[in-house]
């Protein structure tokens, strides 16, 4: 915990010196910057923790992990915690963030999902981001043949219940821009892979639900 909560406020301090939420949150809303960065620390605590349980399931799950696509990257934070030995390949729409990650990642590449190449990667991310799109059943699709034939897929996304609408008020975001929530994405993910872990946070309560998927071992590479 003491490691986890020294990563959270240097990077915070980090994001912090580099981009200006107040005045531009318009322009980051839809992004995880504002998470991040928001001013009460137990609720970016929860963002944060996220990418945590992320990335200890790509541990368990893809312990060589070689190559990472992350499907709406944002600004990459995810990339600090994995352990890997090649390229960090990232799909983001937003400019700003994308032009950030790129400034300060070396390792980092931006593709779209069309260049990805199919089996090309041991660890695939999608993050708090197919709920942001209609054609998340096509999008999962196309993500789970980018993974290797014993790649590991890794969701995040909010269950928009209650409490989480609570929270979300409470923290002073929208939320208009989620179009479905994490068990329709689960549900789709279901037809192409076999899940094999599934976590919630923060601590267990459903505010998010964070899963690993494999390809099943009768499909074929």
């Amino acid at each position: 915990m003491t490691s986890m909560l020294s990563h959270i406020r240097e990077r915070r301090r980090v994001l912090r010196h580099a981009i200006d939420v107040e005045k531009n949150f318009a322009e980051w809303e839809e992004s995880c910057v504002p998470s991040y960065l928001h001013s009460n620390f137990l609720a970016a605590f929860v963002s944060w923790q996220r990418l945590f349980v992320a990335a200890e399931l790509a541990a368990q799950f893809v312990p060589d992990c070689r190559r990472v696509l992350d499907f709406g990257s944002s600004v990459g934070e995810l990339s600090h915690l994995l352990k890997f030995a090649g390229d960090y390949d990232f799909v983001e729409q937003d400019a700003a963030a994308a032009n950030y990650l790129l400034a300060n990642n070396e390792r980092a590449h931006r593709v779209t999902l069309e260049e990805a190449p199919k089996g090309g990667y041991d660890a695939v991310f999608a993050i708090d981001s197919l709920e942001h799109n209609e054609d998340y059943a096509d999008l999962l699709a196309a993500l789970a043949e980018r993974l290797a034939p014993d790649g590991t897929l890794i969701l995040s996304g909010p269950t928009e219940n209650a409490f989480y609408r609570l929270g979300r008020r409470v923290a002073g975001f929208q939320g208009d821009y989620h179009l479905t929530t994490i068990f329709d994405i689960e549900r789709d993910a279901a037809r192409h892979l076999q899940r094999v872990r599934q976590r919630t946070v923060p601590f267990g309560i459903p505010l998010f639900r964070i899963t690993a998927w494999k390809r099943r071992r009768s499909a074929a590479p």
